[in-house]
């Protein structure tokens, strides 16, 4: 009984703290709701990049890209028809000629990137440590390059424009809520307990005959459906989208989140993802001299995320939770 509460619990904190958002977001005016907006995405961004990276130990750039084509797939697909011709105007038929709804979009987002993780994650999953990384970080450049480039399944260089903007605040809170408990499901099924116990010592879990290439390939590829699926509320929070806008400075913020918070639990990845988006907006404002008793050279947000990192990793290593999932403190008796 007590188990089963506290595993409760743990779902519960990530869960409140994001209605939280949503609830005080209500209260904002219309212009600092998009900063809301951008928090709610950013957990869904992060939390899909936690479901591989914190269950695995193994660091991984690939997730970006896979956010990268659930948010031109979703995107281009609700574009209206009218429009494509102007927009997209040498894509390939079967996306000119179909559109799909919002929900349909963000479904086969969720889709695009969970193939195409599977395709790439085969080979990939049998590399660890330095390697691994390099070889996400090679599959985030070849992804860039095509989507820039191949202007048979996207506008290439241009900027994707005209789709629907119908992710608001209700649309985020629920999609955030939604990767959250994926997320959460996943760490405690077997197929997470397996991963984790190879994360922790492969070569006992490989004498303990888990097949440690298929544990990560599941998590890469569940993961591969998160990141599409937060690129299509992305893209249809912002209403346009480059992919030249997003890789590198998205790439990084990411990340900065997970790490932040701590990449070793849920808990984590949802405060690192709300308070690194929180700095980023504010020090994006003070840049742009929107905050009137603060004003920033260009550039300033990033340096001052990096150097908080920076801090928290000198000082808190496993970041500000300690990789731990949230709980209540318990009464001691006497």
């Amino acid at each position: 009984m007590r188990r089963s509460l506290d595993t409760l619990v743990q779902l519960a904190g990530p869960v409140l703290l994001v209605v939280l958002v949503g609830l005080v977001s209500t209260t904002a005016s219309p212009a600092n709701q998009v900063y809301f907006l951008n928090a709610l995405v950013a957990v869904a961004v992060v939390v899909s990049i936690y479901v591989f990276v914190g269950n695995s130990g193994v660091l991984s750039f690939g997730q970006i890209g896979f956010f990268i084509v659930g948010a031109y797939a979703a995107g281009e697909l609700t574009v209206p028809a009218d429009a494509k011709q102007s927009v997209l105007p040498q894509v390939f038929s079967v996306i000119r000629d179909h559109s799909v709804g919002n929900v349909g979009s963000l479904v086969i987002a969720a889709a695009v990137g969970a193939v195409y993780a599977l395709l790439v994650g085969i080979p990939l999953m049998r590399l660890s440590g330095l390697a691994a990384g390099i070889a996400t970080f090679a599959v985030l450049e070849i992804t860039q390059n095509i989507v820039r480039n191949w202007e048979k399944i996207g506008p290439g260089p241009l900027t994707l424009s005209t789709v629907p903007e119908t992710t608001d605040l209700r649309q985020a809170t629920i999609g955030a809520i939604a990767v959250a408990c994926a997320a959460f499901a996943y760490q405690l099924s077997p197929l997470g307990r397996k991963l984790r116990a190879a994360r922790e010592d492969p070569f006992a879990a490989q004498a303990a005959g888990i097949d440690v290439h298929r544990q990560r390939l599941w998590a890469f590829v569940l993961s591969g459906a998160l990141s599409g699926f937060a690129g299509g509320l992305f893209v249809h929070f912002q209403g346009t989208f480059n992919v030249q806008d997003v890789v590198l400075d998205f790439t990084f913020l990411s990340l900065a989140m997970l790490v932040v918070g701590g990449a070793g639990s849920l808990w984590g990845a949802v405060v690192g993802a709300l308070l690194v988006s929180g700095l980023d907006s504010f020090l994006s404002d003070a840049e742009n001299d929107a905050v009137s008793w603060l004003h920033a050279p260009d550039g300033t947000r990033m340096v001052a995320v990096a150097a908080f990192m920076v801090v928290v990793l000198i000082f808190l290593p496993r970041g500000l939770t300690r990789g731990r999932e949230f709980s209540l403190p318990r009464l001691r008796r006497r």
